[in-house]
């Protein structure tokens, strides 16, 4: 599946042809433009891609899975005439990244992971109950009629805001983003696949999470290590499962470090 594309880079620049372009994914419910800031400032001296992953923003619809939706990715670089990129993803764009590097280490040349770990984690049917697939909406709805829809359903602010924008508003409302497959994929997502003995990618990888997120654990130590054995952890401060929303400066100063490793 090809997926939908946010491009940038700089205007000129011989450098930009010769680093590795960078290929950003966003998480669970998320879109493209959600690392937007980051996109811009690493977008100065490379080139960048946001990709919508599957079932989010302006991608198609259809069955997910780890797998799925890094053959997505693989398929989507290779059309933009990408051999190699450098890739960062946020919690289920993390565990898509990993999945890609982990079956097709050729595709990456570096692994940024933000705040999710190589097992168990992330979203539960609580912070997404199922009613959201059978919601009546109203003929009309602009954004703060949106909030006051899903109000009683997510009291969380930060998801109800995130669910807003999976929303078509105006004339016609409905759900923007392939919930219903979203949905039926929740356990997938929130597991982790079982691996062939041996399955490792081995270059450069960093992990960032947010300290008072549940995400990464000293129990994920072992798994990360197995897999990525040339791993490093950064903890940011203060900062929960959005790290990039809780402390972007920071995020950003890490990111661009790496990349420029």
């Amino acid at each position: 599946m090809l997926l939908n594309v946010i491009e940038r880079g700089p205007e000129v620049s011989s450098e930009a042809k010769t680093l590795p372009p960078v290929v950003l994914l966003h998480g669970l419910f998320g879109r493209a433009r959600n690392l937007g800031f980051v996109q811009r400032r690493l977008a100065a001296t490379r080139r960048t891609l946001a990709l919508d992953l599957r079932n989010h923003g302006d991608s198609p619809h259809g069955p997910m899975s780890f797998q799925i939706m890094a053959d997505d990715v693989r398929e989507t670089l290779e059309h933009h005439n990408i051999s190699s990129a450098m890739l960062l993803g946020h919690s289920m764009g993390g565990k898509t990244a990993m999945m890609l590097a982990l079956r097709h280490p050729e595709c990456v040349h570096s692994l940024l992971v933000v705040d999710i770990a190589p097992g168990e984690g992330g979203f539960t049917r609580m912070d997404v109950p199922a009613e959201l697939e059978t919601l009546d909406f109203p003929p009309h709805l602009d954004r703060a009629g949106a909030d006051a829809l899903l109000r009683p359903l997510i009291p969380s602010e930060a998801i109800r805001q995130m669910m807003v924008q999976n929303m078509r508003l105006g004339d016609n409302p409905g759900w923007s983003i392939g919930l219903a497959d979203i949905m039926s994929a929740l356990p997938t997502i929130m597991s982790w696949p079982e691996l062939p003995p041996g399955t490792e990618y081995d270059g450069p990888t960093l992990f960032i999470r947010g300290e008072i997120s549940p995400y990464i654990q000293p129990k994920n130590y072992p798994a990360m290590r197995r897999l990525f054995p040339h791993y490093t952890l950064e903890t940011i401060s203060g900062a929960g499962h959005w790290v990039h929303v809780d402390a972007p400066k920071r995020f950003a100063e890490l990111v661009e470090k790496f990349a420029e490793r």
